[in-house]
């Protein structure tokens, strides 16, 4: 079984270079120790992917790959670059005066990525008073390997409420709670994101995708409690005074 446009699946994977077998990402933990690009920060989980859409998108290579495989299925995937990261322009190397860079001319090498010009770049050279950045993608003119394994195809609302809310959310997931009934889904928010940036954007893309994937929904609720801390300090405590005896 092959899956549709617009299917939501669950894949774990983890991808390098295939020249220099350089691995750059993964969605495991496990592997991102035994590669030494672990990051504290992020939420190791299986990726949401829907085939052949923008919404929860991967390289166009793998993507295709995907749309041919079934769950369990296990597979190395070689992407090349023109259906990768693109291929190498010359033409988005640039070379600059390094006081350009201001306070940070001191503080860079090559190969740090630095932002000129509202533009991201990765330093190739620095000398004689001059950097060179390139502009290019990372990996652009590189054919990269996944090693993929499907999970999971998520095609029940429940599950495909509950895989939206597992990517959008940054809390752990058993902190994700929500109620399914009929036409209406009522999502909690965790109160440790109650004052989180960019909660609204996470709530206006959450109903975006709900009503995308789930198209029997009518109606999103939001629920948000916010609790008087004050009213649960806890008070101290009185002792109260033993009884007066009367004299003999």
């Amino acid at each position: 079984m092959t899956f549709n446009k617009g299917s939501l699946i669950l894949v774990d994977y983890t991808a390098k270079v295939k020249d220099s077998e350089e691995v750059f990402d993964t969605t495991l933990e496990e592997d991102a120790k035994k590669y030494s690009i672990h990051e504290q920060n992020v939420k190791y989980q299986p990726k949401l992917v829907s085939i052949g859409e923008v919404s929860y998108p991967v390289l166009k290579g793998l993507d295709e790959a995907l749309a041919k495989t079934a769950v369990g299925d296990k597979l190395t995937v070689e992407v090349t670059p023109d259906k990768g990261f693109g291929e190498r322009d010359t033409g988005k190397v640039r070379m600059i005066p390094i006081r350009k860079l201001g306070e940070d001319a001191e503080k860079v090498s090559v190969g740090d990525t630095i932002e000129v010009d509202n533009k991201r770049g990765i330093i190739r050279f620095i000398g004689s008073g001059r950097v060179q950045i390139d502009y290019n993608h990372r990996y652009a003119g590189k054919t990269i390997l996944f090693d993929v394994n499907v999970i999971k195809s998520l095609d029940s609302p429940n599950d495909k409420v509950d895989g939206i809310l597992k990517n959008r959310l940054p809390v752990e997931d058993s902190k994700i709670s929500f109620d399914l009934k009929d036409k209406e889904v009522s999502i909690t928010i965790p109160e440790e994101i109650l004052r989180a940036d960019g909660l609204q954007i996470m709530k206006h893309f959450i109903q975006l995708d709900v009503f995308k994937f789930v198209s029997t929904l009518e109606k999103v609720n939001f629920v948000e409690t916010h609790v008087n801390k004050q009213t649960q300090e806890k008070k101290p405590e009185t002792k109260e005074k033993a009884p007066e005896q009367k004299a003999a």
